[in-house]
């Protein structure tokens, strides 16, 4: 009798008590491994399921730079809202030149007392064309197509043309 003040529960109750821990750890783990596998699935059906492209040539993807008169030659205007810069060759030809490094993307400002572009983040520096003067960077600056319609220029900023130097035939003449 003593030993039921001392210890209320007898060995049965101690065992039914491990068991039920034990099976709750074990439907906890089959509960989380349940929630991991529907993830990795929703993962891989996102992967594999095809994704409506944006279609090319849409009237927000043209972006208005201004008339042909606001561009000095040997020029380069930033465009923040279309995310690219206008450059105004020696020669009055257009080219629209990414304003995202090449290395790792951070944004490269025009420098127009040195005349070239510099990267901030690790000294990659560019020509008016966008081609690379120093690395690290392991290409030019992705461009933008360039046209003029009635004295007006526009970039189309839809997608960017990746390149790997700057060739004459990049540049837009009126």
């Amino acid at each position: 009798m003593s030993d039921k003040i001392k210890n209320p529960k007898n060995k049965e109750d101690a065992r039914d008590d491990a068991l039920s821990r034990r099976s709750f750890m074990w439907k906890l783990w089959i509960v989380l491994g349940g929630v991991a596998l529907a993830e990795y699935l929703l993962i891989a059906l996102d992967f594999v399921r095809p994704h409506p492209s944006k279609k090319q040539g849409n009237e927000d993807d043209i972006f208005v730079a201004g008339p042909l008169d606001r561009f000095a030659p040997k020029t380069v205007t930033a465009f923040p809202a279309g995310r690219f810069y206008l450059a105004r060759l020696e020669d009055g030809g257009f080219i629209a030149l990414s304003r995202t490094c090449t290395h790792l993307g951070c944004t490269v400002p025009w420098n127009a007392d040195e005349g070239r572009f510099v990267c901030p983040c690790h000294a990659s520096a560019f020509t008016m064309t966008g081609d690379v003067l120093s690395p690290p960077a392991p290409r030019a600056l992705d461009q933008y197509a360039v046209r003029i319609e009635n004295g007006v220029v526009k970039v189309d900023v839809s997608k960017p043309i990746r390149r790997r130097s700057f060739e004459s035939s990049q540049v837009t003449y009126i």
